[in-house]
């Protein structure tokens, strides 16, 4: 708005001072103050009116497209410059992808996409019709077309993703939106393209920076199961203009940050006072979350008959992602959200080297990606060899709560899986118990892994097990001789003395001799933990930490008395009496009967991971 009438009223004023001085002056400069304040008003009105009217285009309503009809989608293509491209509207696509959820199927047009087509990393771009906006170019059609065919997201169904938040929320991106439940289950991004899918979410770029291929090969999967395309990528120094963020730039979604740096990205398609609205499908399909967004660089886009793919970097920190829906994600500007600090130490003989990662906290991301980091550390070592044995001390850090214990030892099987991935897969599988439990909501606030190589492949398997005499009194002792094949070298023999328990009635005892894992799983079994048979995530944590090691060699004596399992504790040579009285309660308080209980058990320390099993029979008289 332009003051001009103010400044022809001032040059008025003094024209009327000169010919009418005193008070016929003073009610002149009155009534020009009163109107300047009037106009001042207006301004701010007008200022505070919300943004979607003074800043943002108009909608352009799913029921006016047509057939023929032409438009606009902006885009980056290379050096952080919003493009034009052209396209033409081919149809609409009722229920498309869902119930109610309809696509607009649009031709590109232009030389450009006649080289690339429809490009990993353009999920989001706006389009517009007349001015106005339509959507965001979310889906492609097919895989190898010849032509660029796209579908859009309507921008209806995008500002939808408010609807998990009270309509009266001041945060609302669409004051006009109406509450509904969000669809956030039912994605349709969280598949790959499938040749059997002719219309399929854009892939999103998953842009690694110190990601080494042998860990891409082996958790590749995970990502591309969500939809994702590794492509190489970096980062960008931070610039104090990484958060001017406009329809059409790109936007990057930190997964993992620090030594090892693993984001995705698409296209920003609103901005709006702090919030953004992006990529017209969903990047996970987790609903509520809180992931770091970062300002995300195109430095080219490389065209492929295949699959063509932005070339991207990401910088700074901008803000949140706190929705990620059926049909957008939407974030906030500002401070991004706190990460869990990953700290891990390979020692060597020649050297100890020292990462740090900083990762999401996500109880469907963050076991995968701890394990990717570690993986990815221990193997990128110069120091490290393959045939190593790798001995793990660690803790994951649970607000609240004792410290989880990840003490084991891991040595390759064979010659085509690393001792690493086994260590990075039992980490991965710790971690989903704790985010897994049915008592409460974990807070992870700091992972320490400490990782010693050992030379050689130290590992063994159970061959077979005997006794000096199966014929024994309580209270007598005997001596379990256990025959180990080593990887290489000539089998041995080891003694494991088992007491009798003095008070052991007459009768046939069961001697297991086996390997850790045999008895956590069936022994002391942690089903409860996942159960909810516990009484809570401590008490969870407290029987994971007692679980046995997998460097012993164990000898445990079973005698045919039932056990209870009740919450964390074991209750060996149960009466039956007791029994009847848990049979006739209602709810036995997560009350488990096992017919068997444990009489004693002894382990001699191996210094390598032991495999297998073996049973015997005791006769006590």
């Amino acid at each position: 708005m332009r003051f001009g009438s103010f400044d022809s009223a001032a040059i008025a004023g003094s024209e009327f001072a000169s010919r009418y001085p005193g008070r016929y002056y003073g009610s002149f400069m009155r009534f020009a103050s009163k109107l300047c304040l009037c106009g001042l008003a207006l301004i701010l009105l007008l200022s505070a009116s919300p943004l979607w009217a003074a800043n943002d285009p108009a909608i352009f309503p799913l029921s006016d497209v047509k057939p023929g009809m032409k438009g606009e989608m902006y885009t980056i293509f290379s050096g952080d410059r919003i493009e034009k491209t052209d396209l033409e509207v081919i149809g609409v696509l009722h229920n498309a992808v869902g119930p109610k959820l309809d696509v607009i199927l649009v031709r590109l047009l232009g030389d450009q996409v006649q080289q690339t087509g429809v490009v990993a990393g353009m999920s989001g771009s706006p389009v517009y019709f007349d001015g106005k906006l339509a959507g965001a170019l979310a889906l492609k059609l097919g895989t190898f077309t010849k032509e660029a065919i796209g579908g859009v997201t309507p921008i209806q169904d995008m500002l939808e993703v408010e609807q998990s938040r009270p309509a009266t929320s001041p945060e609302a991106i669409h004051p006009s939106a109406v509450s509904a439940p969000a669809a956030a289950a039912q994605t349709f991004a969280v598949t790959g393209a499938s040749s059997k899918q002719l219309l399929v979410p854009i892939e999103t770029p998953l842009i690694t920076t110190g990601l080494y291929p042998e860990t891409l090969e082996k958790f590749g999967k995970f990502f591309s199961s969500w939809g994702m395309a590794a492509m190489a990528g970096g980062t960008a120094a931070p610039s104090p203009d990484d958060a001017k963020l406009k329809p059409g730039d790109m936007v990057g979604f930190d997964l993992v940050r620090g030594d090892l740096s693993i984001s995705s990205g698409c296209t920003v398609t609103l901005v709006q006072e702090n919030r953004i609205l992006a990529c017209g499908h969903p990047l996970f399909g987790f609903g509520k979350v809180e992931m770091p967004l970062s300002r995300a660089h195109v430095m080219m886009t490389l065209a492929s008959a295949a699959a063509s793919t932005k070339i991207i970097t990401t910088g700074a920190t901008i803000g949140t992602l706190t929705q990620d829906r059926q049909t957008a994600v939407m974030g906030t500007l500002g401070a991004g959200p706190p990460m869990i600090p990953l700290d891990l130490t390979l020692d060597t003989p020649a050297a100890e080297k020292k990462y740090h990662f900083e990762v999401i906290e996500s109880p469907q991301l963050t076991p995968t990606l701890v394990a990717a980091a570690a993986y990815n550390g221990i193997i990128g070592s110069p120091a490290y060899g393959e045939g190593s044995t790798l001995q793990l001390n660690g803790t994951i850090q649970v607000k609240g709560h004792t410290p989880v214990r990840l003490d084991d030892l891991f040595a390759p099987a064979d010659q085509t899986t690393p001792a690493p991935f086994f260590l990075a897969t039992q980490v991965q599988a710790d971690f989903g118990r704790i985010y897994s439990n049915p008592y409460e909501s974990p807070q992870v606030e700091r992972i320490e892994l400490a990782v010693k190589t050992l030379p050689e492949r130290r590992w063994a398997t159970i061959d077979s097990a005997w006794l000096d005499r199966s014929i024994v009194s309580p209270g007598d002792t005997v001596k379990v001789k256990v025959l180990l094949r080593p990887y290489r070298g000539p089998a041995f023999v080891q003694d494991i003395p088992v007491t009798i328990p003095p008070q052991t009635a007459s009768g046939k005892l069961e001697l297991v001799i086996s390997d850790a894992e045999f008895l956590n799983r069936n022994v002391q079994s942690l089903a409860a933990t996942t159960q909810g048979q516990l009484p809570g995530l401590e008490e969870m944590i407290q029987l994971i930490n007692r679980e046995r090691h997998n460097d012993r060699l164990y000898a445990t004596l079973l005698q045919p008395t039932p056990t209870v399992l009740v919450e964390d504790k074991e209750m060996p040579n149960i009466p039956a009496s007791a029994i009847n009285v848990l049979n006739q309660r209602q709810n036995p308080g997560g009350a488990r009967l096992l017919w068997q209980s444990t009489a004693g058990e002894w382990s001699v320390q191996m210094h390598q991971v032991i495999a297998g099993q073996d049973m015997l029979t005791i006769t006590v008289k």
